[in-house]
């Protein structure tokens, strides 16, 4: 009878049994969490959440990533097959960058990186940085991340970090494949500038090298624009597109002459500047001004990125 009515009064949430109680309080003081003086629980390191490696793996893995690094690594035969194609033309040969191109593996670098820096390595880094925040925002996952908890701080900083990386290779695999390709079909010749200057193969590798360098440098602040787009939206396409349109309203208004010394403060002023290294005698001062440019823009836009994420509402 005792031990029908101990069952009972448990049912009901009430243990009478003394011997009960304090197995209930043994199970407790177990199942208890421990925490730290500041709050944290016992064991929990900010370090460790969101690891580089992590985050890396992911984006590797997701098909938007392995597609634009597969057409960067397409578009140096995508080139070679225009060129050969084209070569039935008689009036081909204009002295142009078509010639530029086929003359040597160096110009045909060259012509890779010019032809695709005013459009697609610009999308590139937009796509990369514009998607990170935006995409986690839209699958809902983001309030998520935070939960663990990840610190904002580090959600931000590793991502972008990720960003970076993917960006950079992108940046850098399209040179190394030009290059290849362009000494298998058109020999390891000298760089020919639209100057005239010859540049010997081993001197041109070294300013083709530091050509994409100043690139990668240089769009750090569509990175920064993007990233920031992407943590005041939801929606991933709008974080790229805006970044996108940003860069070609910047290059439109370049072209106009009216506006003078004013096109000198638009962040795609220097784009080009890294054609100067392709010379006998290279001039710094455009270069120069092209990374100060770039790094104040990139400087702002990470910063403003960094205070609105911050303190936006992401549980909403």
């Amino acid at each position: 009878m005792s031990k029908e009515k101990d069952v009972l009064t448990a049912d009901h949430g009430v243990h009478t049994d003394p011997a009960a109680l304090r197995e209930l309080s043994e199970v407790a003081s177990h199942e208890k969490t421990e925490v730290g003086p500041d709050g944290a629980v016992a064991g929990y390191r900010a370090d460790r959440t969101l690891r580089l490696s992590v985050e890396l793996k992911r984006q590797l893995k997701r098909r938007r990533t392995q597609l634009v690094l597969g057409f960067v690594a397409l578009l140096p035969f995508i080139l070679v097959i225009a060129f050969e194609v084209g070569s039935s033309n008689p009036n081909r040969r204009t002295g142009g960058f078509v010639d530029l191109a086929t003359a040597s593996a160096p110009n045909f670098v060259v012509l890779a990186l010019f032809v695709s820096g005013t459009f697609l390595l610009p999308m590139i880094v937009a796509l990369f940085f514009g998607d990170t925040i935006a995409s986690e925002s839209s699958w809902s996952s983001l309030k998520y991340l935070l939960a663990i908890p990840v610190p904002r701080h580090r959600v931000l900083r590793q991502k972008a970090i990720v960003s970076g990386l993917l960006s950079a290779a992108a940046l850098i695999l399209l040179p190394l494949v030009s290059l290849g390709v362009g000494v298998i079909w058109y020999g390891a010749g000298d760089a020919i500038s639209p100057t005239g200057d010859a540049v010997a193969f081993g001197d041109s590798i070294v300013a083709i090298a530091l050509s994409t360098l100043y690139i990668v440098a240089q769009l750090a602040w569509v990175a920064g624009l993007a990233l920031l787009l992407s943590v005041m939206t939801e929606a991933p396409l709008g974080a790229v597109g805006g970044a996108i349109l940003v860069s070609i309203l910047s290059q439109i208004l370049d072209q106009i002459t009216a506006l003078g010394d004013l096109r000198n403060y638009l962040p795609t002023h220097f784009a080009s500047s890294w054609i100067d290294l392709i010379s006998t005698d290279i001039d710094w001062t455009n270069m120069a001004k092209g990374m100060l440019s770039s790094v104040i823009f990139a400087a702002v836009f990470f910063l403003l990125a960094g205070r609105r994420f911050a303190t936006k509402d992401i549980t909403s």
